[in-house]
């Protein structure tokens, strides 16, 4: 279900329009945030990082509420100062490779990707991109042309570089571009690079991603509103 903001939304896209352009705006291309939109790893991060902050004598809580939507490294700086992050991103890296078979698409994830074979589409991620290639080939998932991952830039989320180099290279403004995302960080990251954006409520309430111009609870959602504009066809 379509839920906040839908309908300011739909006064800036014109959702009933039959194309993407409405008061000189234009929407070209989707970009999509890879863990807890397209890839459903919340238990897998869950563990590792209750292990990692075990043995770093650290309160698990409190770490957790840091890692959404950031670079593991970035998150590590902020829980553990005292810590190399280069250090700890690879212990954090092998033990989330012991949880690769517990990561599985999010519902709807592979039928929208699909649809979405002939429109430009990009990822972009603070994770691991050996993880996210290996778990997206092992769950038959398609790989844009365009994939930018925390390593890619020197400030990720919540600054806006990752999604203004994914929009560069797919050879657009960030005004054109919709970006789903499903964590506060990510959300103010895509804000403060001009992007539209929606808030997929899978790992976090809606009154977290308020920032997000409108919320939607699944991928069918996402789907049925690019299917209203016509970036992906009708099943």
């Amino acid at each position: 279900m379509i839920t906040r903001n839908a309908a300011f939304l739909s006064d800036l896209l014109g959702l009933c329009a039959p194309s993407w352009e409405h008061a000189g705006m234009k929407i070209s291309a989707v970009l999509f945030d890879v863990d807890g939109v397209l890839l459903d790893s919340a238990g897998a991060h869950r563990r590792v990082w209750n292990s990692w902050s075990l043995k770093r004598g650290l309160d698990p809580e409190k770490v957790w509420e840091l890692t959404f939507g950031r670079r593991p490294e970035d998150t590590v700086e902020d829980a553990a100062a005292h810590l190399d992050p280069a250090v700890e991103r690879k212990v954090l890296d092998e033990l989330l490779a012991q949880e690769k078979d517990t990561v599985a698409p999010v519902e709807g994830a592979a039928a929208l990707l699909e649809a979405l074979s002939g429109s430009p589409w990009a990822i972009v991620t603070s994770g691991d991109r050996a993880f996210v290639e290996a778990r997206f080939a092992a769950e038959r998932l398609p790989l844009p042309a365009v994939q930018v991952y925390g390593s890619d830039v020197e400030h990720a989320k919540p600054a806006p570089d990752c999604f203004a180099l994914a929009a560069s290279r797919l050879g657009f403004a960030t005004s054109e571009c919709l970006v789903v995302e499903d964590a506060p960080a990510g959300i103010r990251a895509a804000v403060a690079a001009g992007c539209i954006v929606v808030g997929l409520t899978t790992t976090h309430p809606e009154e977290s991603l308020r920032q997000a111009h409108m919320c939607v609870a699944s991928l069918a959602d996402v789907r049925s509103l690019l299917i209203t504009q016509g970036l992906v066809a009708s099943p």
